[in-house]
């Protein structure tokens, strides 16, 4: 992506009344973002679901100044900056529409990795919530996973903390920009997770934490994962907010049940109540529901081609998986360089086969993984 498609992706995020939703619709529509500034109002207002009032924020759109000042921020703090119409894009949250347009990155996880498991819970943790944690982080250790959570007081700084310790790369969703930490006493912790994991971010530079930025962030923590693991939570809060968003996106919940007079266990035992979460005792409970067993991810994934007669097109889109890649059918057209009417359909036969297998969010993986 050049210098000035970049400049035009993130003068979309700031324009009134356009949320990422549009966005996706208006590039659908109009593929550069530089054509969407440039169209006239009334062709705008054509464009499904746009309309007047929107058209009138897109062509009186005037904070440029806001753009170019957040340009200098990423080049002199080098972040990563990933938008959703690129590649390098999580592909596990890059297929919901609602997906930040664009995400602002620091760090070194790997944000396609095959294994993702966002951990969350109460910011009021009791002993036993402590304990689950540290059994968690020690039995997924031995697993290439990366961690994430949201940065917050409470469970979310124990994940990133045990993670750390056990040297799993944690990633750190933020209800803010990059430049700041909040909660300001998980600086030092951040600053660690920028070696071994990272922060992630939709929201610019000097976006302050407020409330309502943290369901947004809630998101992206659900939508990124193969998989969410609800430690402790109250009755409300935002880890309930985050299992909701995570069913929505059909992605696997999971909850630890407590005791029905604790306070801090009435959100996890009524989201296993009403099957929105699966109940889980330890960590090895939760890697036999996901199959990801130590002995069964290091299985080979190139063994079971050899039972099978492949045409010359099946060849060509099983090499894409090698070295346990994941992709998404959008990663698979473009790598591929197929008609966009084959891809499904080869899919279709190598999945018959039992070669390959669709992941939660419609992400693509060889069978052996």
């Amino acid at each position: 992506m050049n210098a000035e498609q970049l400049y035009y992706h993130l003068s979309l995020v700031l324009i009134p009344h356009i949320g990422d939703v549009h966005i996706s619709i208006l590039l659908e529509h109009f593929k550069d973002p530089k054509q969407i500034f440039q169209a006239k109002r009334k062709e705008l207002e054509e464009v499904n679901g746009i309309g007047r009032v929107r058209a009138n924020a897109i062509n009186t759109f005037n904070q440029f100044d806001l753009v170019e000042r957040e340009l200098v921020f990423i080049e002199k703090n080098k972040i990563r900056v990933l938008v959703k119409t690129a590649s390098n894009y999580p592909c596990k949250l890059k297929e919901y529409q609602d997906a930040p347009h664009v995400l602002f990155f620091k760090g070194t996880a790997e944000l396609n990795a095959c294994k993702i498991v966002s951990i969350i819970g109460t910011r009021s943790p009791t002993k036993y919530g402590k304990e689950l944690v540290v059994e968690l982080m020690h039995t997924l250790k031995e697993m290439r996973i990366l961690v994430v959570s949201g940065l917050a007081y409470g469970i979310d700084t124990i994940v990133h903390k045990e993670s750390l310790k056990v040297e799993l790369p944690t990633l750190g969703v933020l209800g803010h920009g990059l430049d700041q930490i909040y909660p300001r006493v998980n600086r030092s912790l951040a600053i660690d997770m920028l070696q071994n994991g990272g922060l992630i971010t939709e929201f610019m530079s000097n976006t302050k934490p407020e409330k309502q930025n943290f369901p947004l962030r809630n998101r992206i923590v659900s939508g990124i994962a193969d998989a969410v693991i609800v430690v402790e939570s109250g009755e409300k809060g935002g880890s309930l907010i985050t299992a909701n968003m995570a069913n929505a996106y059909n992605k696997d919940v999971f909850a630890f049940p407590g005791r029905s007079i604790d306070s801090q266990s009435r959100g996890c035992n009524e989201l296993i109540k009403s099957q929105r979460a699966l109940l889980i005792n330890d960590g090895n409970d939760f890697l036999t529901f996901m199959n990801w067993q130590l002995g069964a991810s290091k299985k080979s994934t190139v063994q079971p081609y050899l039972f099978h007669a492949f045409t010359e097109e099946e060849r060509s889109l099983l090499h894409l998986f090698e070295g346990g890649k994941t992709l998404s059918i959008d990663q698979i057209h473009q790598l591929s360089n197929m008609k966009p009417t084959q891809v499904p359909l080869i899919l279709l036969s190598l999945e018959m086969k039992g070669v390959i297998k669709i992941l939660p969010g419609k992400i693509y993986a060889a069978a052996g993984l």
